[in-house]
């Protein structure tokens, strides 16, 4: 199963003026490198949190359908399916019919489960796309405030302590904004 970003989200979990007031900035001087930064600290909070924080699209490729019936996705939280399709012997795309896939978002991760038969495919690799909508909405007021926090504390710490310090926190997050990520993590067995 490959994950591939076709989206971006429309917008940032924390807005260029919140990071300035944070920061205390007036000036305009910097703000494309603090907007670079908010993108470097919310990508890493999701790769953390193992969780998407605005919605952006997402497309799920699969070789073959699993035998169980139930697809796990590996993003968290999804809200849609928005297509899907199987792909025959010459490549040529078929479109799924609504409601052959059903999404379960209540469990973590999230699931699509195969209603009834499944839709033959024809290829050996690649031959399912299932495109879906990840986040916890489409705007800044519906991400968990921790997550927030933890984004703008990244992004505040890059800024003010250029240099290495990007480098460490590739390897692990500060103590404290690992702290505010954690209650979010999902779970590995």
């Amino acid at each position: 199963m490959t994950p591939l970003a076709l989206t971006p989200p429309a917008s940032e979990p924390v807005s260029l003026a919140e990071a300035k007031l944070f920061l205390r900035l007036d000036t305009a001087d910097e703000d494309e490198l603090l907007g670079t930064l908010i993108t470097a600290s919310r990508l890493m909070i999701e790769a953390a949190a193992g969780r998407m924080l605005i919605d952006q699209t997402w497309r799920i490729v699969l070789d073959r359908w699993p035998e169980s019936g139930e697809i796990r996705l590996p993003l968290s939280p999804v809200s849609t399916i928005v297509a899907a399709r199987v792909f025959d012997a010459l490549g040529t795309p078929h479109p799924v019919e609504a409601g052959r896939l059903v999404l379960d978002a209540r469990c973590d991760p999230p699931a699509v489960r195969i209603a009834g038969e499944a839709p033959e495919i024809g290829r050996a690799r690649s031959a399912i796309e299932i495109d879906v909508v990840a986040g916890y909405g489409p705007t800044a007021a519906a991400v968990p405030a921790p997550l927030r926090q933890a984004v703008l504390r990244l992004t505040t710490r890059w800024f003010e302590q250029r240099g290495d310090v990007v480098g460490r926190d590739a390897a692990a997050l500060p103590a404290e904004i690992a702290a505010l990520v954690a209650p979010y993590r999902r779970a590995r067995l």
